[in-house]
């Protein structure tokens, strides 16, 4: 849909790589002529591995989503923290200077989107996850605005936006979120998304705060790496109404 928008002509493909070959994966694509890759799970560090060199926002990630081949040259980039803080600002009208934040999970989303968060000037970011060590990891990659508890503990204070970026909505499951983290203005943003609200973004309206689901994120992070390989950067609100349409359809 970006591709036509811009009028240009492209094929894209969807590819999976086996679990131990995606080093392979991508160097068999490089001599097929491809010149781009989009990365997801599993394989986002990989990505940041097979890579000649790496933008800075790929390397504080540690990982990378977007792949771009120019020769011999493969260079590794993230967009998600892009996509992230795109589909906040334009989609949803929410800003992000002088926030309190709360960031669910400690792993490679949350990590993917803490640089992108505190370059945006919030009051600060809260860490929470279950397991304590990783939460203090994180938290020890960001500044002094930054801390780290577990999720039962953060209810000391209520926050403007609450983001979930652990693997929980995938398996149907609920977070123990303290009531108190919730107040009127507050929005709930689940990186996952899907044809149903998931158990975070229910358990957040059960509350009375605005929600949203990351298929925004999704859109946004890859207009943001069709901006890298063409240099055009293509309207994104068509493509998340029709994505939207085809998961409820």
């Amino acid at each position: 849909m970006f591709a036509e928008q811009a009028g240009i002509d492209l094929t894209y493909e969807r590819i999976e790589a086996q679990a131990d070959g995606f080093a392979d994966c991508v160097h068999h694509l490089r001599a097929r002529g491809f010149r781009g890759v989009n990365v997801t799970l599993p394989f986002k560090e990989d990505a940041l591995r097979v890579a000649s060199n790496a933008t800075p926002r790929a390397l504080r990630a540690g990982a990378a989503n977007t792949l771009t081949i120019d020769g011999q040259r493969i260079e590794a980039d993230n967009t998600d923290g892009a996509g992230l803080l795109r589909d906040l600002a334009e989609n949803l009208g929410k800003t992000i200077a002088g926030c309190h934040i709360l960031l669910l999970g400690a792993g490679g989303a949350a990590r993917g989107v803490l640089q992108p968060l505190l370059d945006a000037n919030p009051a600060g970011v809260v860490i929470a996850n279950r397991t304590q060590e990783r939460a203090m990891a994180l938290a020890a990659l960001g500044d002094a605005r930054v801390h780290a508890m577990p999720i039962g503990q953060a209810g000391e204070r209520a926050f403007d936006l609450i983001i979930n970026a652990t693997s929980a909505s995938l398996q149907g499951s609920a977070l123990p979120v303290p009531a108190a983290c919730f107040h009127g203005k507050s929005l709930a943003y689940d990186m996952m998304y899907g044809a149903q609200p998931t158990g975070f973004m229910r358990q957040a309206a059960a509350r009375g705060v605005r929600v949203a689901d990351g298929l925004g994120m999704l859109v946004e992070q890859a207009a943001e790496a069709f901006f890298g390989w063409h240099g055009v950067r293509p309207a994104t609100a068509p493509v998340i109404l029709a994505l939207r349409r085809a998961l409820t359809a």
